[in-house]
């Protein structure tokens, strides 16, 4: 494949250069395709142009400014690909509806600026049935017959920003598409960047449905064992150790732990494009919808252990002072997508504390300039994201800083010593 594609290299275009399509296109460029992105980011296109990743992630960082392509936000580019790559956000308003607006606008725009004959592959996570009532229509509005004048197919995106193993090279991908030849295409080409199977799907409805159930799922089991840590609160159970414990069962068992929220572009995202679209055909996703309910609790739960800590040690909520350890919806990443950490911040803001934040991936957004400004200046800290920096603080730098309550969001502080030391500690079911 490699030698052939020497001797006549095809023409790749990445729309939306962001935790999805900036690492594809640097793969692309690595397996010898001609590569252009499209974004409307003039700061990031700035930045990749001269092989600097505007995201903090291992393998951009490495590989970028070895394999680099041209970046643009001129969508006539469009026109020389042979195959394109859509990566825009598939976001929910703030009432959880799904937002397409940024599908459409990029599928109106390769309908606008298409070479007949190209791939156009779906790589955004969508529920299923948008391909055919949604991406399509545009297409054949501009007089395109799909599976002749152009070939669409749908790859759900599997990243996991941060994973030290798992990456765009190396994870198995699924692909559909409305015809056989379009499939062919698609799976040839995923074949040729990715060193991991290729599952190919009767349809593209199944393809989009993969995606969302693999998303639905995890949110689901996080809500099960969030709701564990709420319960065994009251039950005086450490739920971590319990965890562990069942995982000690070689089978039928998969550990999930709780924590002070669920973030990310996924997870907290995806079931509702299930949920939604799924009413319209007159079906009610209680157990989905229960899920998000639970999960969504987790902010304002944290903030009440706060409360509840704060209220052992005789400080008002009004007023105390509180260090918000952690921006970013996971750990040493500066993604702060769907991150707990924006509600638990509106709800300190809400019950007037005099807070701080600091996160060391993300300094730009953080009011402390460093950990011992935040340490210093706090009664109270409410870990958010179990940064490796975190990790690393020694329970006597705590009790040195006087820092009188600990609310682990993580549950990855070491409890049996903070508590040695007097400090109020609260896990999330711990």
């Amino acid at each position: 494949m490699a030698k052939k594609l020497k001797k006549n290299k095809k023409t790749v275009c990445v729309i939306g250069l962001g935790y999805v399509g900036l690492p594809l296109a640097v793969r692309c460029v690595e397996k010898n395709y001609r590569v252009f992105g499209l974004d409307m980011d003039r700061r990031k296109i700035n930045l990749i142009n001269k092989g600097i990743s505007p995201i903090e992630e291992k393998f951009l960082e490495e590989n970028l400014p070895k394999y680099k392509f041209l970046a643009t936000n001129d969508k006539k580019i469009i026109k020389r690909a042979d195959i394109v790559l859509i990566c825009v956000p598939t976001p929910v308003d703030e009432q959880y509806n799904p937002d397409l607006r940024p599908i459409i606008g990029a599928a109106s725009a390769v309908a606008n600026n298409l070479k007949r004959g190209a791939l156009i592959v779906l790589e955004s996570t969508v529920n299923p049935g948008v391909s055919e009532e949604v991406v399509r229509p545009i297409f054949e509005k501009e007089g395109y017959k799909i599976g002749q004048d152009v070939f669409i197919a749908h790859c759900p995106e599997r990243i996991n920003p941060g994973d030290p193993k798992w990456n765009v090279t190396n994870i198995p991908r699924v692909v559909g598409s409305f015809d056989k030849k379009g499939l062919r295409l698609a799976v040839s080409f995923y074949k040729s960047i990715v060193d991991a199977a290729i599952q190919p799907m009767k349809s593209i409805r199944e393809a989009e449905a993969v995606k969302i159930i693999e998303n639905s799922f995890r949110d689901i089991n996080i809500a099960f064992v969030n709701e564990l840590a709420k319960s065994f609160d009251k039950l005086d159970i450490d739920l971590k150790d319990v965890i562990l414990g069942a995982s000690t069962k070689p089978f039928a068992f998969m550990p999930h732990f709780p924590s002070c929220g669920v973030g990310g572009h996924c997870i907290p995202v995806d079931p509702y494009y299930l949920i939604e679209r799924a009413k319209k055909s007159g079906f009610d996703h209680k157990f989905l919808r229960l899920a998000r309910e639970i999960n969504n609790s987790m902010p304002e739960y944290t903030v009440e252990l706060l409360q509840d800590a704060l209220n052992e040690v005789k400080i008002p909520m009004n007023g105390a002072k509180v260090g918000v350890l952690g921006i970013a919806y996971k750990a040493n990443v500066d993604d702060v997508r769907e991150s707990p950490a924006v509600k638990i911040i509106g709800l300190l803001e809400k019950y007037k504390t005099n807070f701080l934040t600091f996160d060391p991936h993300i300094l730009q957004k953080s009011t402390a300039k460093d950990l011992k400004e935040i340490l210093q200046k706090s009664d109270a800290l409410i870990l958010v994201t179990d940064h490796k920096e975190f990790l690393e603080i020694a329970p006597q730098v705590f009790k040195k800083n006087k820092i009188k309550v600990i609310i682990d969001g993580k549950n990855c502080l070491d409890k049996d010593a903070i508590k040695k030391l007097g400090i109020v500690y609260k896990g999330i079911g711990r």
